[in-house]
């Protein structure tokens, strides 16, 4: 269950709109009204609603799925327990026919050559190698490693901020970290000027235009990337605007096309792309030396929640319209579209080969895609929740270590 006080907000507007009334007077006696009686009552009826998505009419859990989230706004949306419910009914159909398309290519395929496919054709190292480690660790008992109590003399508190911490980022050469927050703030963090105790922090203010002057623009940093040299700092905001910093804090650009606040940010490995996701439907490849944008990608029929570079010129990005793209620069349409997820996709990265892509989804599913085919080539179900970042691991073809086995963790 998700309230967030916008969405209260907007409704209580909307119902003032609808009914013409603008209370001036009122026979409530108002001190017999508990506080935050409205929310109660919402949060009753948010989970009724919830009950309906995920409880049969005899009582008994739809198909054996665990009570589903909803946001406010999703609840009040029409025919949402009808439509989730299908949405449901969609997946189950699709995973029993992936199911029984990988038992048909098993039973057809028998024990092939080394470095082939199932069925037959050559396949790159890295996609062939990584979903082979990964099946053998799907299969296998992993081992757990044991709680580690760091003592508060290893510890190291970094103060500064006015409000929540949304995101950190450790520069890939020097011993900084970067900070995202609400208080319309980013910070960069000298850890070695730190050492002795002191708090060194450089404070980048995100500012808006308004009558000729800079002004806080008050809202959340939630993205925030540095590009491989570690010179450059690009964030992320609520604005609507992505900002790229010097190490030292100072401004070098403002990249505003975007029409709503961006959810993600990132940089390409050779450093002269930027790519961005909105609330506006859209990524955006930003060239980062002039701040002008290079091409905008209008394909999502919703929010764009992350995106990952697979090469310097080539992209994924993930919506909450269950759909993940592959594009690239200078193409009008995508390049491959992915489909499975029955919610929101909310990550995804691609393996250190960039041969393999994982997408992680409120549905609670994480799924590993390749270029090669349309269905997943591994559906993981082991989450009861939804599932929100993933990670590979820096093993494996590709990396540094090229006889490990290629990991993922969620």
């Amino acid at each position: 269950m998700s309230i967030s006080s916008d969405e209260v907000n907007f409704l209580v507007y909307r119902y003032l709109q609808e009914s013409g009334n603008h209370i001036s007077q009122s026979n409530i006696n108002g001190a017999l009204v508990p506080p935050a009686a409205l929310i109660s009552i919402i949060q009753k009826g948010l989970q009724y609603v919830e009950a309906e998505v995920s409880i049969n009419e005899d009582g008994t859990l739809f198909d054996g799925r665990p009570i589903e989230s909803l946001s406010l706004i999703d609840a009040v949306m029409p025919d949402v327990v009808q439509t989730r419910q299908q949405a449901y009914r969609d997946k189950l159909a699709q995973q029993q026919q992936q199911q029984q398309q990988q038992q048909q290519q098993a039973a057809g395929s028998g024990t092939g050559p080394q470095g082939s496919t199932k069925n037959g054709e050559p396949a790159a190292n890295g996609e062939e190698n990584g979903s082979h480690a990964l099946a053998n660790h799907h299969s296998e008992m992993m081992e757990v490693d044991r709680d580690v109590e760091i003592p508060q003399s290893k510890a190291m508190v970094l103060r500064g901020h006015e409000s929540e911490v949304f995101i950190c980022a450790w520069n890939p050469v020097n011993d900084l970290l970067a900070s995202g927050s609400g208080d319309s703030t980013a910070r960069i963090w000298n850890l070695i000027e730190n050492s002795t105790g002191g708090s060194t922090q450089l404070v980048l203010r995100h500012c808006i235009r308004e009558g000729g002057q800079d002004v806080p623009s008050n809202k959340d940093v939630t993205s925030l990337d540095w590009n491989s040299e570690g010179t450059l700092l690009a964030t992320g905001s609520y604005d609507g605007f992505a900002r790229i910093w010097t190490k030292d804090g100072n401004l070098a650009s403002t990249l505003g096309q975007h029409k709503g606040p961006i959810f993600a940010l990132k940089w390409n490995k050779k450093g002269n792309f930027i790519l961005s996701a909105g609330v506006d439907k859209t990524t955006i490849i930003w060239d980062a030396h002039t701040g002008e944008a290079k091409q905008q990608f209008p394909f999502h029929s919703a929010p764009a929640l992350d995106v990952d570079w697979q090469s310097n010129n080539t992209f994924a990005s993930c919506s909450t319209d269950m759909c993940i793209h592959v594009c690239k620069l200078g193409q009008d349409r995508p390049v491959k579209t992915f489909q499975g997820h029955t919610n929101e996709v909310n990550a995804i990265k691609w393996d250190p080969t960039g041969s393999l892509l994982a997408s992680c989804s409120d549905d609670m599913t994480l799924k590993i895609w390749s270029m090669k085919q349309d269905l997943c080539v591994h559906d993981l179900q082991a989450h009861s929740k939804e599932i929100y970042t993933i990670k590979w691991s820096p093993t494996g073809p590709g990396t540094n270590n090229p006889s490990a086995n290629l990991m993922l963790a969620r």
